[in-house]
């Protein structure tokens, strides 16, 4: 797995979002949102319904392009490319979609070995060799053959997390990865999450409603909210913060005296 270089500097963003806007329509979802990720940190996302953490992510994923701003991957400007040019851009930045988005028709090799094929290896010893490396980090290996309706909920999201990193992304992104899973098997998960951040030095960015999650894996906490990055820091400074908006989330109640969704979610 990629280590980041030593002469990479900490204070150099790995992912650079500036002045991002987009709209659906009439509706305004990104209002001119700034935001860097650095190598190396575990960064969670947090926010309100709607506030655009998840159209932020797929920006960085050149699965959208903004109708202002920019996004920069390792200072390479991507907001305008083509598919073909994205093709090795994307290659820096892995995916962990929420349902694990597996092929039911694939076993658990075909699956992980799907990006691989994708960008034209076609060595059989090399392509079981990385599905094999990457079934031993998380933790299941042996497993090459067995389909995915014959996988628990927790070890699908496994294989997608391998397939996700198979290609060796300096980043991946994560799309609500404790959801439906109960809370042993989220902890198994976050201590992936951990485990790819430290051995591996994987960039990590997570989409989650999981408060108990972001205090524990997470380096920098942004909260979302309108459309914009509303404020960021440390779980130590989110924790202590008297922001009202802040307090409001943290203790599961918004203006109107309902419960945030992001906090009933489990």
């Amino acid at each position: 797995m990629p280590e980041i270089p030593e002469d990479k500097a900490r204070d150099e963003p790995l992912i650079s979002v500036r002045g991002l806007h987009r709209y659906f329509g009439e509706k305004h979802v990104l209002k001119g949102a700034d935001l860097d990720v650095y190598p190396g940190e575990t960064l969670c996302m947090l926010g309100t319904s709607g506030g655009g953490k998840s159209v932020m992510v797929k920006h960085m994923l050149g699965l959208m392009q903004p109708d202002e701003g920019s996004v920069k991957i390792d200072g390479i400007e991507i907001s305008h490319m083509s598919e073909r040019e994205l093709g090795p851009v994307r290659k820096k930045v892995g995916m962990m979609f929420q349902n694990g988005a597996l092929f039911d028709s694939m076993n658990v090799a075909q699956n992980i070995a799907f990006p691989l094929r994708e960008a034209g290896i076609k060595d059989l010893k090399q392509i079981n060799h990385r599905v094999a490396e990457v079934l031993e980090i998380v933790r299941l290996p042996g497993q090459e053959e067995t389909m995915p309706s014959d996988l628990s909920g927790g070890m699908r999201k496994r294989v997608a997390l391998a397939r996700a990193i198979v290609d060796r992304p300096a980043c991946v992104c994560y799309d609500e990865p404790h959801a439906g899973l109960d809370p042993v098997t989220a902890d198994s998960i976050d201590r992936l999450i951990k485990r790819l951040q430290h051995e591996h030095g994987i960039t990590n960015i997570v989409i989650t409603h999981e408060l108990r999650s972001v205090f524990r894996i997470a380096d920098r906490i942004v909260f979302m909210k309108d459309g914009e990055v509303y404020w960021q820091g440390t779980p130590v400074e989110m924790k202590t913060s008297e922001d009202a908006v802040l307090v409001q989330f943290l203790s599961g109640i918004d203006n109107s005296g309902k419960k945030w969704a992001s906090d009933t979610a489990h």
